[in-house]
């Protein structure tokens, strides 16, 4: 599961790329009831999602030319230049630096082989998130992919992941990742393809489920689901309940940004 004693090849930052950050903020504040807080003059609109003080997300504006609004995941890397070599000597790209954020850390964004975003996080004085795994935190992190083989040599290479396939209820097969000796209670995310009835129906709603998503830990699945619809979202996957996992949904914001929300067995 997902910890915030992160180690290399974990998730430990998350962020919102947004055309409106005002009105994204909003939102989320009134889904999970986080508070949004300025990064200071010079971060381009930049700041953090907090919860009860905590930081859980962060957003910012879009600045690239024809960029949609998403969310990206970051793994926790040691050394993001050596990453940035790893990723390219396995057929992935880099999107931008690493550059150093201040004295916050160092960052890069790549693109795999498959077209997936993601993103890695050197820690300086910010190590990463402050909590997650709690209602309206991260809780899971999914990666859709058109071929789950291909994906899982990458991540391997990149990350030294450790990865296990299992089989789910409605026969899908699923690859559990986790870093690099933590085994399935280290776990914390998944990749599987997406099953082209789920495809065909995502894309009649907005774009390809394909990519990197998270997943956020809520205490009532379908009232989050509500109070989301209410305040602009649409619904992708409706939810539906998962024995020994939990209550599920898959939504898009106001921008069509791409998240999901679970309410787990054990919450």
């Amino acid at each position: 599961m997902l910890t915030t004693r992160y180690v290399p090849g974990a998730p430990n930052w998350i962020d919102l790329g947004t055309p409106d950050v005002e009105a994204a903020t909003a939102f989320y504040g009134a889904v999970f009831g986080w508070e949004f807080r300025s990064a200071g003059p010079g971060t381009g609109g930049y700041g953090f999602f907090l919860l009860e003080g905590r930081t859980v997300a962060a957003a910012g504006a879009l600045t690239a030319d024809g960029a949609s609004s998403a969310w990206t995941l970051y793994f926790h890397s040691a050394h993001a230049d050596a990453t940035a070599k790893a990723v390219e000597q396995a057929g992935g790209a880099v999107r931008f630096g690493p550059r150093d954020i201040f004295t916050a850390g160092r960052q890069a964004g790549f693109t795999d082989p498959g077209g997936a975003e993601f993103a890695v996080w050197q820690p300086g004085d910010i190590q990463g998130l402050e909590a997650v795994q709690v209602p309206n935190t991260l809780w899971w992190t999914q990666l859709y992919a058109t071929d789950v083989t291909a994906a899982k040599d990458f991540y391997r290479a990149v990350f030294a992941w450790d990865t296990a396939d299992v089989v789910l209820v409605r026969g899908a097969e699923y690859t559990v990742v986790s870093p690099s000796g933590r085994g399935r209670l280290g776990a914390h995310g998944g990749i599987m393809a997406p099953p082209a009835d789920e495809e065909s129906a995502a894309q009649q709603g907005g774009a390809s489920i394909l990519g990197w998503h998270p997943y956020f830990e809520v205490s009532d699945c379908d009232a989050a689901v509500a109070t989301a619809v209410e305040r602009g979202a649409t619904v992708v996957f409706p939810a539906e309940t998962a024995a020994g996992i939990g209550r599920q949904a898959t939504l898009r914001d106001p921008f069509q940004a791409l998240f999901s929300v679970n309410q787990s067995d054990a919450v």
